[in-house]
């Protein structure tokens, strides 16, 4: 056996080796590193194709980044958006992610998600019980139309708890407590075996025509942190472990290329200290935030992803989530938010000089903060407010948060894996965290769902190119 070793922690090696893996525990037409969103669509994708798989997963119970989202996908012409007389198309989501990034967007990978996220949300509900909801009270920040979608109890954790279940359903192999070791290759570097490790420390390996990477991205990588996203290194990490950059240091071993790394998805709404994302829906419904001196620093509705680092860069890195009565009503529809309320999150005053006290800033500054917001544009930040803040006011406490990287290998608008050199890789392909994702090479760049419209398009995507390169392998 030979090779090198990167090693990600500890109790990690992330390894590429050549030759013989030796005895196989089992052959797979292909195999998934992932049980999030990505993996197990790309899953059912292949189910359907009567192609078989095998996930592996880390955890004991398959989670990740989405079941710690929202849970919402954007999403182009759906039967959803159908169903609720919204006029969509994928034309328009790719333009709406390319004006988020200023441009800076890859083209052919902006399209070709924005394409096949409908189809793949649309497969999902037709195929596997999916039932989706478009939410269309309020529009989230750089979206044209109402297009994100929803499972009907609106959480990540349930997102994936429904597709865990349809899994289950379809008899996809899920593995879980393998976490995902080696990959072993050819001269070619052509992957044709994994290995895991189990809990008790052995390993053991499967053979695979195909393989996809699903396995998110470097967040949770305090080294890798340092030297990619440095901006973020000393930043509340509120994503999942598994974000290991395990996609990374294999990349590297096999002379991958990379892009947009630069790019992640932060989130200015981070409850503390009771660790728990506050929707951004507030600020769109005509909440605002205020820093400890009580004055606003930003124009909200550009974006909860950027926000991250206009409320980090306030004193003491916090805000304050300010709003009234009936912004807490809608905030209540929520889920999450009700779970954040029941932890003591959401504080009560019956007017802004007891707002101020709550917050410990000046009252007078706090009083012309709220004076200026009134129906239309407020001149210091540029927002465009519909009316003002009235009567009781709530208020939550929170910093600026890192959910997940949006950098990783360069793909192609098919999925596959390309060298540095721009040549794709025979057999290995990448979507979700793992790849570069459509939010271009900065914190600003991020709109709004690009993490599961990764997740999701990149899965059903990758599920057709993994079933065109295992058919080739048998004619």
């Amino acid at each position: 056996m030979t090779g090198t070793t990167a090693m990600i922690s500890a109790n990690h090696p992330a390894r590429v080796l050549r030759g013989n893996p030796g005895p196989l525990e089992a052959d797979t037409r292909v195999a998934i590193v992932g049980a999030g969103a990505c993996g197990l669509t790309a899953a059912l994708a292949l189910s359907r194709a009567g192609i078989d798989c095998v996930v592996l997963e880390r955890d004991i119970t398959p989670s990740g980044s989405t079941a710690l989202s929202s849970g919402f996908v954007p999403a182009a012409g759906t039967l959803a958006q159908a169903r609720q007389s919204i006029r969509d198309e994928p034309a328009l989501l790719a333009q709406d992610i390319a004006g988020k990034t200023h441009g800076t967007v890859d083209p052919v990978l902006a399209h070709a998600y924005s394409a096949a996220v409908g189809p793949a949300i649309d497969a999902l509900e037709a195929s596997h019980g999916l039932v989706w909801q478009v939410l269309d009270n309020f529009l989230y920040p750089g979206h044209s139309v109402h297009r994100m979608h929803a499972v009907p109890e609106r959480s990540g954790a349930a997102l994936m708890g429904r597709l865990g279940t349809a899994a289950e359903a379809a008899g996809v192999i899920v593995l879980t407590q393998a976490r995902v070791t080696e990959l072993w290759a050819d001269a070619s570097h052509a992957i044709h075996a994994i290995g895991y490790q189990r809990p008790d420390g052995s390993v053991e390996r499967i053979g695979c025509q195909a393989l996809l990477l699903a396995c998110n991205g470097f967040g949770g990588n305090p080294a890798l942190l340092t030297e990619l996203l440095p901006e973020m290194a000393r930043a509340t990490y509120a994503g999942h472990v598994g974000n290991d950059g395990s996609a990374i240091l294999w990349g590297r071993e096999l002379g991958a290329g990379f892009a947009d790394l630069g790019a992640y998805q932060g989130h200015g709404s981070w409850a503390i200290p009771q660790g728990a994302l506050i929707s951004w829906g507030l600020m769109m419904e005509g909440g605002i935030q205020v820093n400890r001196l009580g004055e606003r620093f930003h124009d909200e509705t550009q974006g909860y992803s950027e926000a991250a680092v206009h409320v980090l860069a306030q004193p003491g890195g916090v805000a304050w989530n300010v709003f009234d009565d009936p912004i807490l009503a809608f905030a209540q529809d929520f889920p999450d938010f009700r779970d954040a309320q029941a932890a003591g999150a959401v504080r009560h005053a019956a007017d802004a000089g007891e707002l101020a006290a709550l917050i410990g800033c000046p009252a007078q500054a706090l009083a012309r903060t709220l004076d200026a917001v009134r129906e239309g544009t407020e001149p210091v930040t540029g927002r465009r407010f519909k009316r003002a803040l009235s009567g009781a006011l709530h208020a939550v406490k929170v910093t600026g948060a890192l959910f997940h990287t949006q950098g990783g290998l360069a793909i192609d608008g098919h999925c596959r894996v390309l060298h540095a050199g721009g040549r794709a890789f025979p057999n290995l392909l990448a979507a979700g965290g793992a790849a570069r994702g459509v939010s271009g090479n900065a914190v600003w760049g991020y709109l709004s769902g690009n993490g599961l419209l990764s997740a999701i398009a990149g899965g059903h995507i990758a599920a057709d190119t993994a079933g065109r390169l295992v058919s080739q392998r048998l004619t």
